[in-house]
């Protein structure tokens, strides 16, 4: 079932704690407040089910918790970027809907 829908625009990064290429998106600040503060089924190291939207790309996966001011980031797979012709360092814009 779904939750609430954000869109918002993020820089694509990536993960250094890996040698292999894991990138990510930061989801604001305030968004990711909004989406702790909703009830939300237990999950894993604080992880919440998303559905996400880039481009005319959509798939479900979570977000998590990144740092100590509560930010979410969600990862964007690498058949994703290939699709949508993104890459490291890009701003892109994403839709989040959180799912119940």
């Amino acid at each position: 079932m779904a939750g609430i829908r954000y869109e918002f625009e993020a820089e694509l990064w990536r993960w250094e704690a890996r040698k292999d290429l894991w990138v990510f998106a930061r989801l604001p600040l305030d968004v990711s407040e909004e989406i702790r503060d909703q009830p939300h089924p237990p999950a894993g190291f604080g992880s919440i089910k998303v559905m996400v939207t880039l481009g005319g790309s959509r798939w479900s996966t979570s977000v998590f918790p990144e740092s100590a001011d509560g930010a979410y980031i969600v990862a964007i797979k690498g058949s994703v970027r290939r699709a949508e012709g993104v890459e490291l360092g890009d701003v892109v814009r994403l839709g989040i809907e959180t799912l119940l």
